[in-house]
C-alpha cells in the first residue's frame, strides 16, 4: 500500500437506533461521539436502520401508507374481475 494515501482503519461502536443493537467492527468512519470499550476509546456511529431492523432482513414487512394511497388503490382495482371468453 502507498503511505499516506489511505484513510485510518480502526475499530468503530455501531448503534441502530430503532432497535438499540450494537456491534463492533472495523471501519473509517469517525464521529465525535465516543465510548470505552474493553479500555479503549472507540467512536460511536448510529445508524437509523440497519440489517436488525430492516423489514427485509427481520422478515417482518409492513406497508407503510401515510396518504391512503395503498387503499384508493384497492379500491379502484381490487374488485376488478378477469373478463371471461363467452
Amino acid at each position: 500500500m502507498k503511505p499516506g494515501i489511505h484513510p485510518a482503519y480502526h475499530s468503530v461502536l455501531f448503534i441502530d437506533t430503532a432497535t438499540g443493537a450494537e456491534w463492533i467492527t472495523r471501519s473509517t468512519l469517525t464521529s465525535r461521539e465516543k465510548r470505552e470499550v474493553d479500555g479503549e476509546e472507540i467512536s460511536v456511529v448510529r445508524l437509523e436502520i440497519s440489517s436488525h431492523s430492516h423489514p427485509f432482513w427481520t422478515g417482518k414487512m409492513r406497508e407503510l401508507d401515510a396518504d391512503g394511497k395503498i387503499d384508493r388503490f384497492r379500491r379502484r382495482y381490487g374488485s376488478v374481475k378477469k373478463a371471461e371468453d363467452s
